[in-house]
Formats: C-alpha cells, sequence, structure tokens
C-alpha cells in the first residue's frame, strides 16, 4: 500500500438531522424520507437502498408526512401547506394552502384520485389529484379536537381519523362521521392527560388499529365501534404504525426506541381456526424516538430521532440458513450518499458544507518523521480560514472548491450561483454572484484548475469558464435531449479541463469534450446506479463504482473499457467486497503511481494497485496483517490489488493531496449522538 503522512480531521461537525416522515411507493420501490430541517431523501430499495436523490431543506419549510400518488410526491406540514415535489428539478413544484392551520396528516385512497388531510381546526379536508395538481373538494364533519392521524379504507369509502382521546370514522360519500371509539387514558397520575392518537391504521375487514400516547396499541372493531384488544407495549408513546401489504404483520414504533411486531395468526397450535392479533417480536436498533416507519415486503423501515435509517430484513422471507452464515441482517444508514467535503489537493484546504454555511479550513502541517501508527507533532494547527454564511431561507444543495484553493463556489435552490476568491492575503473577501439567477438550482458543482462547471438537475451542464486573476464569465450549456429524463447526481472532470462526465439516476453516463462543447461518447448503461466516479489525471481513463459494488474502467479516448477492466469483470470481483452494505462515495488517483486509484465507503478506504494480481475467490481479501508478518520474500506471493484499510472509521471523505499525503474526514458517530437529547429510557444492564 505505502506510507502516507495522514491529515486526520475530525473538526467537521457534520450534523444530521431527526427523520420525521417517511413514505414508501410500492410500485416504483422508493421510499421517501423527511427530515426536520425540511430536506427530503428518495432512496432506491431495487437498487442495493442507494440514495438516488436529495431535494434540500428550507427554514421555513416543515413536514409532518409524506404522501406517494403514482409516482408523484406530496408532503404536508405544520405551516399549513401541502406541497408537491418536482423529483427531476429535485425542489418543490408548487405549495397550496390548506386554510386549516396546521397539517398534522396527508394520505391518498387506493385508487390515488384523492387526497385527505388531518388540520389542527378539525376539520379533514379531501383534495381532487388532477393531472399537474390539486384541487380542494370539500370537508368532512368538523370535529372539536386537532386530527392527529388518518387512514384510508382500502376500499375509499371510509377514513379512520385518530384525535385526542378518541378516534373518529368518517363516512367518505356521506362527510360524517358514523363511529366514535373512545381511548382510554393512562394508568395512575396520567388519567389526567389526554390520550393522543399518534397513528391509525384501517384494515380491509374494517379492523381500525390505533397507536397511542398512552404506550397502547389497541384493535378495534370498525362496524361496531368496539374495541377487540389492548397491547401495552410502552410506558411512552406509540407514535408510529405500519402494515404489511397482505395485512398480515402489524409494527408500531415507541419513544424508547423500540419496533414492535405483530402479526395476525393463531395464539396456539390447538386454535388454527381462530387467529387474532399477537405481539410477536421486538428490535431494538434506535435510542430514541422511532417517528417514521414502513414495512415492506421484505424488511421493516425505521427511522427517528437518533437520525439514521435502519433496514431490518424479515429474515423469514429469506433463505433459512441466513442465520446460520453468521449474516448480520441489519442495515443502517448514517451519512449522506453525497459528498459534503471538498478538498483543495495543490493548497492542501478543506470546505465544509453545512446546510447554512460554509467552513474553509487549512490543514496542519508537520515536519517530524516516525513509524506507522505514530502521532506526529504539529508545527502549525489546523485553521479556520473562512465561514460564510448563505443569503435567504434555502439550504445549500451543493458546494466546490478548486484545486488550486483559490476559488471556491455553491448554490442553493433559489438558483443563485456563488463564487468567492480565497486568496492568502484576503480570504474573507465578500462572496460575488458567479451566474445570474435562473429557473433552476444547481445540484452539483465541480471547479477544476481551469474552470468551474455547474450542473442543473435536469440538463447535462452548464459550463462556466473563470481565471485565477477575473470573475468574468463566459457560460455555455451542454444539451442532449436524451439525457433529461432523470435528474443528475455525480459529475467529474479531468484534470486538464477537457472532459466532464455526467450520471443521472436511470444509471446513464455522458461524457462531453468541453473543448468543443459536444457530447463525447455514451458509456455502456449498467444496470445499478453509480455512487462514485473520477477521471484519471494523465490516462484520461474512467473509473466508475455501482451502488452494487461493481467496478469498471472505461478509456474516455477509446471509447471502450480497458483491457484491466475486463480482465476484471471476467474473474469476478471477490465476495468479501461485494457484501460490503455502503456504496463507494469518492474516487481519487495518485498522480505520483498511475496505477493506483484511492476510494472509500463509510467504513474503510481502499487503494487498488492495478500493477498487481487480483484476488480470486480463495485469497484471504483482508491480508494487510498477514502481510505484515511475512518476510520480504514471502510477502510478493501473497499480494493482490485491493488494499484495505479499516484504521479509519465513520469516513466522510478520504483524498490524496499533491505531496503525497492522505487526508481522512472522520464524523464519529459517538460525537452525534452526544448531541442528541437524552432519551425517554435507557437500558441498564439486568434490566
Amino acid at each position: 500500500m505505502g506510507e502516507f503522512k495522514v491529515h486526520r480531521v475530525r473538526f467537521f461537525d457534520y450534523m444530521p438531522t431527526a427523520i420525521r416522515a417517511m413514505a414508501f411507493n410500492a410500485h416504483t420501490e422508493r421510499l421517501a424520507l423527511a427530515r426536520m430541517d425540511g430536506s427530503v431523501e428518495i432512496f432506491n430499495f431495487t437498487d442495493h437502498y442507494f440514495q438516488e436523490k436529495v431535494i434540500p431543506g428550507k427554514d421555513s419549510r416543515s413536514i409532518e408526512s409524506l404522501c406517494w400518488v403514482g409516482g408523484r410526491l406530496f408532503s404536508a406540514g405544520l405551516n399549513g401547506e401541502i406541497a408537491e415535489y418536482d423529483l427531476e428539478n429535485l425542489r418543490p413544484k408548487y405549495s397550496l394552502e390548506a386554510y386549516g392551520g396546521p397539517i398534522w396528516t396527508i394520505i391518498s385512497n387506493t385508487q390515488g384520485t384523492q387526497l385527505a388531510i388531518g388540520c389542527e381546526d378539525g376539520t379533514v379536508k379531501l383534495f381532487e389529484v388532477l393531472e399537474e395538481h390539486i384541487q380542494f373538494e370539500r370537508n368532512l364533519d368538523r370535529q372539536k379536537g386537532r386530527i392527529i392521524s388518518l387512514s384510508w379504507h382500502p376500499s375509499g369509502t371510509h377514513i379512520a381519523a385518530g384525535m385526542m382521546d378518541m378516534i373518529r370514522v368518517f363516512d367518505v360519500p356521506t362527510g360524517h362521521a358514523v363511529q366514535r371509539l373512545l381511548v382510554d387514558r393512562g394508568f395512575g397520575g396520567s388519567k389526567s392527560r389526554e390520550t393522543v392518537v399518534w397513528s391509525v391504521a384501517f384494515l380491509s375487514d374494517h379492523t381500525v388499529v390505533s397507536g397511542d400516547s398512552a404506550g397502547k396499541v389497541q384493535v378495534w372493531d370498525g362496524h361496531t365501534g368496539t374495541l377487540v384488544k389492548t397491547h401495552l407495549v410502552t410506558k411512552w408513546d406509540v407514535l408510529a404504525l405500519s402494515v404489511s401489504k397482505d395485512e398480515s404483520s402489524v409494527v408500531a414504533g415507541t419513544s424508547e426506541g423500540t419496533v414492535i411486531q405483530f402479526q395476525f395468526i393463531a395464539p396456539t397450535l390447538h386454535q388454527q381456526q381462530d387467529k387474532e392479533w399477537v405481539r410477536t417480536r421486538t428490535f431494538k436498533n434506535h435510542t430514541h424516538d422511532v417517528r417514521a416507519l414502513a414495512e415492506i415486503e421484505t424488511a421493516i423501515v425505521s427511522g427517528g430521532m437518533d437520525t439514521h435509517l435502519v433496514v431490518r430484513p424479515l429474515l423469514e422471507k429469506f433463505d433459512e440458513n441466513i442465520e446460520m452464515a453468521g449474516f448480520d441482517p441489519v442495515l443502517l444508514l448514517f451519512f449522506p450518499q453525497r459528498n459534503l467535503v471538498s478538498c483543495a489537493k495543490k493548497a492542501g484546504l478543506l470546505l465544509f458544507q453545512f446546510p447554512g454555511q460554509l467552513e474553509l479550513w487549512r490543514l496542519g502541517d508537520s515536519d517530524e518523521h516516525g513509524k506507522p501508527g505514530d502521532r506526529l507533532p504539529l508545527k502549525r494547527k489546523p485553521e479556520k480560514l473562512l465561514l460564510l454564511k448563505r443569503k435567504g431561507e434555502d439550504h445549500i444543495c451543493c458546494s466546490a472548491l478548486s484545486s488550486c484553493g483559490g476559488w471556491l463556489a455553491y448554490s442553493t435552490v433559489s438558483s443563485v450561483l456563488y463564487t468567492l476568491h480565497t486568496s492568502s492575503a484576503s480570504p474573507r473577501t465578500p462572496p460575488r454572484c458567479l451566474l445570474p439567477p435562473a429557473n433552476h438550482q444547481s445540484s452539483l458543482l465541480l471547479l477544476p484548475s481551469l474552470s468551474a462547471s455547474m450542473c442543473t438537475p435536469s440538463s447535462p451542464s452548464q459550463v462556466s469558464g473563470s481565471s485565477n486573476m477575473s470573475p468574468q464569465l463566459g457560460c455555455s450549456s451542454l444539451e442532449n435531449h436524451r439525457f433529461l429524463l432523470q435528474p443528475i447526481h455525480l459529475m467529474t472532470t479531468s484534470g486538464d479541463g477537457k472532459w466532464l462526465a455526467a450520471a443521472n439516476s436511470d444509471c446513464e453516463i455522458h461524457v462531453y469534450n468541453l473543448q468543443k462543447l459536444k457530447l463525447h461518447c455514451i458509456v455502456p448503461v449498467y444496470g445499478s446506479c453509480p455512487s462514485a466516479m473520477g477521471i484519471h489525471p494523465t490516462t484520461n481513463n474512467m473509473t466508475v463504482v455501482h451502488a452494487d459494488q461493481q467496478l469498471f474502467e472505461y478509456s474516455i479516448v477509446e471509447k471502450q473499457y480497458t483491457d484491466w477492466s475486463r480482465k476484471l469483470q471476467k474473474q469476478g470481483l471477490h465476495n468479501v467486497w461485494l457484501d460490503r452494505d455502503t456504496p463507494v462515495t469518492h474516487v481519487t488517483f495518485n498522480s505520483k503511481n498511475p496505477n493506483q486509484v484511492v476510494l472509500h465507503d463509510m467504513h474503510m478506504f481502499c487503494i487498488i494497485d492495478q500493477s498487481l494480481p487480483l484476488p480470486d475467490q480463495k485469497t484471504q481479501f483482508y491480508n494487510q496483517m498477514t502481510l505484515r508478518s511475512l518476510s520480504e520474500q514471502e510477502r510478493p506471493s501473497h499480494l493482490h490489488a485491493f488494499k484495505i484499510c479499516k484504521t479509519f472509521q465513520d469516513l466522510l471523505c478520504v483524498s490524496l493531496l499533491d505531496d503525497q499525503s492522505l487526508v481522512v474526514v472522520e464524523r464519529p458517530l459517538l460525537a452525534i449522538t452526544s448531541q442528541l437529547p437524552a432519551p425517554v429510557r435507557q437500558k441498564k444492564f439486568a434490566t
């Protein structure tokens, strides 16, 4: 692997916000997830849970609930507005005032023709879903208390509404309430407090399942309005419910971080005909409130105050030998699958992107030398050069830093792109507008040494050339109508500024010649979305890593895969590499050794040396400790191309500077957890 001086950076105080709502689209197998800062993330569950789209947040945007209607996504929040999202341009398409005060929940009927919202003023409002927008239709009978939760019966004829101390069942055609289900309050001192019905589920057989603030999951007969069964599952709140597609299972999320599964089964082997709702399993993958749940065909997906998304596969849906093989099925997604750190390789600068600001840091320096693993004393400590706060309410969606460190740029949803000259003599120069406002924002930014490149979500790219001496610009657009179907989520340029590669969420990669401003070639489409890519500074070969961990090298000049890539695909990647559950998010290169490619995911970084043999399935993949124990004569026979380092964890960025020092940006999960509010209950030993 070689020896590198490592800048171990832990002063990027990235803090994800809590997950507030989620909605799963069973037709497209996309999960939409909303966070407390108003941002929306969309994951492709058919492609290894890849985060393919992110819609930036806004200070004034509040999201309490999400809802899919076909391929359209709607949200509602405490600001009293309903919003539909443009999933091509990654921004709200429009918002509509509901005139009912804060909105607590939004749902759609099975037919996808109507939306229903629950409002603070006690109304359930119906909206008709039209082709380009939604239109208010009517109100159901107004109630005295706020409407906290809603569930539409699959037939579309009835709606169950969770309120304070009760559940109302409405007849949709007439708009009248036909049932009132009174919910018991808690025990002891909690009897004086109102019970909030946080979540309801309306099943095909007119069974109503509710979760409330008294810690109960209750099963009701929707025809008669009578209570069938009560499960007291916690001393705190039951905040979320989700029902499986076949309605044989219900999962509940609680304030103490547990997810509890109920199944409609026979209570004993001798009573197979008499089925009832039985509590079967309890999962503990969260430390704080579970605010959002989705039970899909093969897994339970949950999220909440502790900010991470948990995907727990239901093992009975898989091979029976999965547990015997020692496989840990739980997938935890902590970090965004996109770059929040930009590195100036020549200047030794780092740019950190937050939703509301940018931080520019100069790395520390040391003249000392030592053995591998030694800590070297610093001659110069890391220094924060600049704190740049964005204007307006829109969050920063992308940023970039030039390799020379002389320019940085950022963009928000309001389509304003700013540039800042960051000379060492005057690092605090006020930002200047780089491009005039347009009808779309930039979702990606690149600032190589010779030009600034910007990419809008729905078009391939807009290229802005600038020199290091003057901010005067010349702008050009690269158009290709075949590329307009999905937003671009990845972009990279060559070191000489000649080539630009852009990838969209349809798995397409287009390569452009920036000198001619024309499309050069289209890379053969592979069935998994690209998660990271980079162009080699000397060979102009493009390395692409996909969400399923497959790796390709493509020659831009020859418009074909390289011999090394063909050899790799013919032999196949090692199973240990393919079984990793987090995608590679960054690719860089060693300018002093053309054979070395550096890439990383959240848990490791890897140096691929193309001059070494590829590992086969019998080869020990993680072999660094073994190599150290061998003599110089024995070592060459055990070498292979993939050199993995797991010394550093919770990685946000790994990059190789021009001086051959390695920059590793870590964000320890323990540091994130320490900034969360205290949980309602902490597990103690033997309790």
